[in-house]
């Protein structure tokens, strides 16, 4: 065989190069990111479920993917529950933190609403915002206890008919509403979307941990219809990762860490 003739100088300048290069996204066994001993093929099969715009987006940007996902799992996780027509609550849950919104500088449309207080400075922090942008939010429902939920499906099947309730009321234990981290807002109307309260949280919300949870076109993943007035704070992370690698879809970011969020903190890593 032939001995290369690659001079040595150079040959140390090649490695020096190739050794600060990034490594192929599909190379086998390379770790997706410092904050988990993900590799890329890891990654892949867990977003295989995804549309092919989000599974490109994670892959394409894993690093800053994957340093949001940590700070989303920081979190307390029942910020993140899934919440849905398969997935219900247990009829006796009730959040732990409850506070009546009364006690705030909070415009509201009935005396006995209430939030977590876990999540009221970014009620309040949204609140200040959007009036200081001349579109102040009105709070219209808040927290409802699964027999509170129970008699407002109940009302609604007797005036529309089970189907159309269906697709615009959750079944006792299938709301968000029970999480007391879901405000609706306004007039809770499909008006809603065209009032400058309505335009502004569609443009600022996510920048204080809220987000749309049944955006229009996406009534099949999400098993309701577009509602424009019902927002859910998930936290500032989640928000930004919603809207970065998930299509800015809330459905698609909840189902993902519910069947993934085992998986994903048995493999993070210890900060540095």
């Amino acid at each position: 065989m032939t001995r290369a003739t690659f001079p040595v100088p150079a040959l140390a300048v090649a490695l020096l190069i190739a050794a600060f290069l990034p490594q192929r996204a599909g190379a086998a066994g390379s770790k997706a990111a410092p904050e988990f001993s993900l590799t890329v093929q890891d990654l892949q099969a867990m977003t295989a479920a995804l549309p092919k715009t989000a599974q490109d987006r994670i892959v394409a940007g894993q690093a800053e993917f994957l340093h949001l996902l940590a700070q989303v799992l920081d979190a307390p996780a029942d910020l993140l529950v899934l919440v849905d027509k398969t997935h219900p609550l247990a009829p006796d849950y009730v959040p732990p933190d409850l506070v009546k919104l009364t006690g705030y500088p909070l415009a509201v449309s009935r005396t006995d609403l209430e939030l977590r207080g876990s999540i009221m400075t970014a009620v309040l922090d949204m609140a200040a915002a959007a009036r200081s942008a001349g579109a102040a939010l009105l709070f219209s429902s808040s927290y409802r206890s699964y027999d509170y939920q129970k008699s407002v499906y109940e009302r609604e099947v007797k005036m529309y008919g089970q189907a159309a309730a269906d697709r615009e009321s959750a079944r006792p234990g299938a709301s968000q509403h029970q999480l007391g981290t879901v405000v609706d807002f306004g007039s809770i109307t499909d008006s809603f979307a065209d009032t400058k309260a309505g335009r502004w949280l569609a443009a600022h919300a996510g920048e204080f941990g809220f987000s749309l949870s049944y955006p229009r076109g996406y009534e099949e993943l999400t098993g309701y219809r577009w509602e424009s007035w019902h927002y859910r704070f998930i936290t500032r992370p989640a928000a930004r990762m919603q809207k970065e690698f998930f299509d800015d879809v809330q459905q698609l970011m909840l189902v993902f860490l519910h069947d993934n969020r085992a998986a994903l903190e048995a493999k993070r890593l210890p900060a540095r």
